[in-house]
């Protein structure tokens, strides 16, 4: 297995703010255009990516009101993120 960190460090209400709603932005564009393209090469919605964006929009939701609480609070937020990546065996 490989780790990425992806985020990580102490920001400002406003940075959180910027770094999270265009990580989740991006990932929702991605399914949505997933979406779109199997709706035109087959015919069919992408059962993953209808599952994904609802989900991925909720996240973002609940998370923004994290960062809204920072804001009111003067506080400043720590954030980790990371990817794992793994080769399956088929």
């Amino acid at each position: 297995m490989n780790d990425y960190k992806l985020i990580e460090g102490t920001f400002s209400d406003q940075e959180a703010k910027e770094i999270l709603k265009n990580f989740f932005e991006s990932k929702i564009h991605f399914h949505e255009m997933r979406n779109f393209s199997s709706e035109e090469r087959f015919g069919h919605k992408d059962a993953m990516a209808v599952k994904r964006i609802p989900e991925l929009k909720e996240a973002s939701k609940d998370i923004l009101e994290i960062v809204q609480q920072a804001k009111l609070g003067n506080k400043r937020m720590l954030i980790n993120a990371s990817v794992q990546i793994t080769i399956l065996e088929d």
